[in-house]
């Protein structure tokens, strides 16, 4: 059985992009999410503007994946036109590169770390810390990781948390956030002015509702799921934060399809460098790999996921505030 230092060793044979293949499923999906935004403004029927509204959604969660894996220069790294390409959608997306790279990259090398600041990552407190914090420092801690916060995502984590805070934090260093705000104010405000009410709920409210809610979910289920474990930094190892408090979420072929892989997330842990499209390759290449806790999208393991809310060192398990 492979494990520790031999198990990463072993990812290695897969983290090699195709860059055909990388170029292929950039630009097949900014077309389609091209074509679904404007059918959400010139579809002659309500009805397929809708549904182009919510297709356009699920295409912005892909494109973010693919965003996500060319800032771990994973794919298309290097290439002037990916690097525009990546800056203009991570703008568009209200995660610019600055933000979203620092956080991340912050995230990965801290991965169920106890003891750590929840820089890219939702909170995680002791049971013995929530029970002798303060009124106000529970509630805000419990709002972070409640249900609607995250379905609401798209203000309170990618308006608020993603760039407000972040350029309020460090004005010069992460002024594509301010950039970022003021263009999607200002679309916000021509497209009612122009185009209505109602193209503005089709063109831009529903995708980055759905987008960025299905985003914040998908990143909390990650690691925060029933088996999930978290360690102190002294007894913390890289391959086990990502085989142990990284999850496997199972998905039918269209739901992996516009989530980019990303439910491979212990395999994207243990290794960030293989490309998105080559991670089922790898879990079924590595047989470790088949082992890690898994979660998937169904409602009882949604509603498991969110009844999670403080780590118990004791039983060693995340379990309810109560």
């Amino acid at each position: 059985m492979l494990q520790g230092k031999e198990l990463i060793l072993a990812t290695k044979a897969y983290a090699h992009e195709d860059r055909g293949k990388s170029w292929f499923h950039t630009i097949s999906t900014l077309l389609l999410l091209v074509a679904s935004l404007t059918a959400t403004l010139l579809a002659p029927y309500l009805t397929l503007r809708i549904a182009a509204s919510i297709l356009s959604g699920l295409l912005l969660v892909r494109m973010f994946v693919i965003y996500h894996d060319h800032q771990h220069h994973t794919i298309l790294h290097k290439s002037p036109v990916a690097n525009a390409i990546m800056t203009v959608f991570g703008i568009y997306i209200l995660a610019p590169s600055s933000i979203w790279k620092r956080s991340h990259d912050y995230h990965h090398q801290n991965n169920s770390k106890l003891f750590s600041a929840s820089i890219g990552s939702y909170p995680i407190v002791t049971k013995q810390k929530f029970d002798v914090m303060p009124a106000g420092e529970r509630r805000l801690y419990l709002f972070t990781r409640h249900p609607l916060t995250i379905l609401f995502g798209y203000l309170f984590i990618f308006i608020i948390g993603m760039c407000v805070n972040s350029f309020t934090s460090s004005p010069r260093k992460h002024f594509d956030a301010l950039i970022a705000l003021i263009l999607h104010v200002a679309a916000s405000v021509a497209i009612i002015i122009f185009l209505g009410w109602t193209s503005w709920l089709l063109f831009l409210f529903i995708p980055f509702f759905i987008a960025c809610s299905m985003g914040a979910y998908l990143f909390y289920a990650q690691h925060n799921f029933p088996g999930v474990t978290f360690n102190d930094n002294g007894s913390w190892a890289y391959d086990k934060a990502a085989m142990h408090s990284s999850s496997f979420m199972e998905m039918n072929p269209v739901m992996a399809w516009f989530t980019g892989n990303i439910g491979f997330h212990h395999i994207h842990h243990l290794n960030a460098r293989i490309p998105f499209y080559r991670l089922p390759e790898a879990m079924e290449g590595i047989p470790e790999l088949q082992a890690a806790k898994r979660t998937s999208l169904r409602l009882r393991d949604i509603r498991d996921c969110f009844r999670l809310k403080v780590w118990d060192p004791h039983q060693g398990v995340m379990t309810g505030y109560k």
